[in-house]
């Protein structure tokens, strides 16, 4: 490995192709042992070689994903998305698509969510959300037409963790204009929450949230239909800190779509 390392990083000043001489086997192993050294730039460079020397290969479509590996690691995010993209509209009955769309949702989770262990440190609600509504695209078009996958139980988990937060961000906007006292407003983003976000962590803060709105606007009866609403759905919910209702039916499994 070393004395490839050293042939490209004379490529600068020197024009002579160091794998000139290899076979695009011996490429592709080289590139995934330079990638176990964690140097993602140069395992870039024999990839991208590998593919114009094997093009239309399987070899060459394994080392369009591996690069799109190196580069997410290497954090080009844009340029993994797009070789993935490329990837897909050229091999769109590839073996591996699941594992390139698994692929594209977690650039995207890890973009814009950063790492799990961060995840309720963050506060999405000041973040663009876009790529956290792509994740959650790439791992249901996963699931959906993978559901064998090895990697559909991981983005079914990923999906749910996406929804929570969404819901929580549209959440905390609702928040925000009721203590503003805009609560028209509030309303509207809290039925949005329920509406885009039913089965969330989210739900409940969102129809306590209603209730307070309707209250302040003089909708008495909006109000106490949607306590109704929150009974039957949190019968244990701290708006009714006096109750001691059952504990309610277990749920379902999250339900995406």
């Amino acid at each position: 490995m070393v004395w490839v390392l050293l042939l490209l990083g004379a490529c600068a000043t020197d024009e002579k192709d160091a794998t000139a001489k290899m076979s695009p086997e011996e490429i592709y192993a080289e590139a995934k042992d330079i990638m176990k050294g964690n140097i993602y730039d140069k395992a870039i460079v024999l990839f991208d070689k590998l593919e114009g020397r094997a093009a239309g290969t399987p070899l060459a479509q394994q080392a369009q994903l591996d690069k799109a590996y190196a580069q997410y690691k290497n954090g080009d995010r844009v340029a993994a998305l797009m070789t993935l993209d490329r990837f897909m509209k050229l091999n769109p009955a590839n073996p591996a698509l699941d594992y390139a769309l698994y692929l594209k949702g977690t650039i995207n989770f890890n973009d814009d969510l950063g790492l799990m262990s961060k995840w309720f440190k963050q506060d999405l609600a000041e973040r663009d959300q876009m790529a956290a509504r792509d994740s959650f695209e790439a791992y249901k078009e996963l699931v959906t037409r993978f559901p064998d996958s090895k990697y559909s139980p991981d983005a079914t988990l990923r999906m749910r963790h996406i929804v929570n937060l969404l819901a929580k961000s549209e959440l905390k906007v609702a928040k925000h204009y009721y203590d503003k006292g805009a609560y028209v407003a509030a309303v509207n983003r809290a039925q949005a929450t329920l509406n885009d976000y039913p089965n969330s962590e989210a739900a409940e803060n969102a129809l306590i949230i209603l209730i307070d709105s309707y209250q302040a606007l003089g909708l008495t009866q909006l109000s106490e239909d949607t306590q109704r609403v929150l009974k039957a759905s949190f019968p244990e919910s701290r708006y009714f800190p006096a109750s001691a209702p059952a504990k309610p039916a277990k749920k379902s499994w999250f339900k995406f779509w």
